[in-house]
């Protein structure tokens, strides 16, 4: 059985939105959300990027089944894995225990507003790693001091702790990730549905263990449309990870991707209002072992009719083909 998720696109969408547009996913049936955590949209026609923490405790409150969870935030650079770990674990308590907290090594794009330079990938993995593990520290409760590498932790504790601690999933693209995730994950991240980077996961430690993916979609009863509006706002998505955590502005997305045309874009995510087409855009996530796929429907406007058609039509379509 693979679980179906909704994604807040917090980049194309405002935090009153964003809160909305959740509890009609709940109310369509979506089996769990995912939120993304940025500073600044990857393209400008985006046009938004709010504070997601707020948005995740608003929808904490507005919903009462979805799960939730970061799709992902970087807790080695904006934010400190002290503050990151206060800020889950309030979060699963407002939720009642229906978090999961999803980290990854960042991008740049996000995360150079903090002045902070930005580090070779095998830096940011040392980082993430301690960070993860700083994070866990102080899930288990007392007071943790830490003098590390890249961070210091000074008498610090989490005063209201849920029950059991939050999940936590690690975002993964290469062999390193894998091993870092397999061995310090709950469950594992992937954009890409790639049997290799679950496989590298199972090796490290990972067997039996969750595995969220995530797919963009552009629903629209004019195809034409749907590929016009894909290509405006999410060309930059088949750039590749190596490529898409290096930039560091929009204005950069837009200068990488001036020669992506719409017929590419089409070829790449499903657009208009084929479910078939949908479901076969799921099927090698499917194949591949991953256990949720999270979709993320393009267009902040555009999240309503498509949360109907969900209702009726995609979510009978993808459970009649993977339970």
């Amino acid at each position: 059985m693979v679980q179906i998720g909704y994604t807040m696109m917090t980049e194309q969408a405002g935090p009153r939105e964003l809160v909305d547009h959740v509890v009609r996913a709940e109310e369509a049936g979506f089996d769990f959300s995912v939120t993304s955590d940025h500073y600044f949209p990857w393209l400008r026609s985006q046009g938004h990027s709010p504070y997601a923490w707020a948005v995740l405790g608003a929808a904490a409150q507005a919903t009462s089944r979805i799960p939730l969870m970061t799709y992902v935030t970087c807790p080695t650079f904006r934010y400190h894995p002290a503050v990151v770990a206060q800020k889950a674990a309030t979060l699963q308590l407002l939720s009642e225990g229906r978090f999961r907290l999803g980290l990854g090594s960042g991008e740049n794009l996000n995360e150079h507003v903090v002045g902070g330079g930005w580090p070779s990938v095998d830096v940011r993995h040392e980082m993430l790693e301690e960070a993860v593990e700083i994070i866990r520290a102080l899930f288990e409760g007392g007071h943790v001091n830490h003098r590390g590498t890249h961070f210091d932790v000074e008498s610090a504790r989490l005063w209201d702790l849920p029950d059991e601690p939050v999940p936590i999933g690690i975002a993964v693209s290469g062999e390193r990730s894998c091993r870092l995730a397999g061995r310090l994950a709950d469950l594992v991240i992937a954009t890409e549905p790639k049997p290799e980077l679950l496989s590298s996961f199972d090796r490290h430690g990972g067997t039996g263990k969750p595995r969220v993916g995530q797919l963009p979609v552009c629903y629209d009863p004019d195809r034409d449309a749907a590929v016009k509006r894909a290509h405006d706002q999410f060309r930059w998505f088949g750039s590749g990870w190596k490529v898409n955590s290096e930039l560091p502005h929009p204005d950069s997305f837009e200068g990488a991707t001036q020669f992506v045309t719409p017929d590419d874009v089409a070829e790449a995510i499903p657009c208009g209002d084929d479910p078939d087409a949908f479901v076969e855009a799921v099927r090698p996530y499917a194949e591949a072992g991953f256990t949720g796929i999270a979709l993320v429907q393009i267009g902040g406007d555009a999240q309503l009719p498509y949360l109907d058609w969900a209702r009726t039509t995609l979510l009978p379509a993808l459970r009649n083909a993977f339970g």
